[in-house]
């Protein structure tokens, strides 16, 4: 197991990036922003919400560019690692261990890895090799308010 960086440096790392993590979104449904088993945290899938507004609709390679995508899925990202401080704080991250992305596509695009690189991007940006992670990245025709993209995350914390 790997072992979790001094107390409060992601903190200190988010801060010299120039990033704050957002407020943590409120469910629109039944479930908890993030649940912790063992030393895992899972998060919920995340839209890409700026103080409680979805801030952009519609469908990747249509409404919505592939660009703009990438950029929003580098929100939901912030959005799940607002879930995780939420509920352990994150200077409790020892790695991030999967992305999971779902791009709302219009028919013809096939480039959900590039939108997704969006949020393994920023993970790589605040967590370097502790960023590091699986991923999956999928097609998909429609998702939750009509939101372009959802990411969630599964990271291991300490303890």
């Amino acid at each position: 197991m790997a072992e979790a960086e001094p107390a409060g440096y992601w903190t200190r790392k988010l801060e010299q990036l120039g990033l704050e993590l957002p407020t943590v979104v409120p469910p629109v449904a039944n479930y908890a922003p993030a649940v912790r088993t063992g030393s895992l945290v899972y998060t919920s899938g995340q839209l890409p919400m700026v103080d409680g507004a979805l801030v952009a609709t519609g469908k990747v390679g249509a409404d919505v560019s592939p660009e703009q995508a990438a950029d929003l899925a580098r929100t939901c990202a912030l959005n799940a690692l607002a879930a995780v401080d939420g509920l352990v704080g994150i200077d409790a991250v020892v790695r991030i261990v999967k992305v999971v992305g779902f791009v709302a596509s219009a028919p013809g695009f096939s480039g959900q890895p590039a939108v997704l690189n969006g949020a393994s991007d920023v993970m790589g940006e605040i967590f370097g090799d502790a960023g590091v992670h699986a991923r999956s990245a999928v097609g998909v025709s429609e998702l939750p308010l009509d939101a372009p993209v959802e990411v969630e995350v599964i990271v291991e914390v300490e303890g």
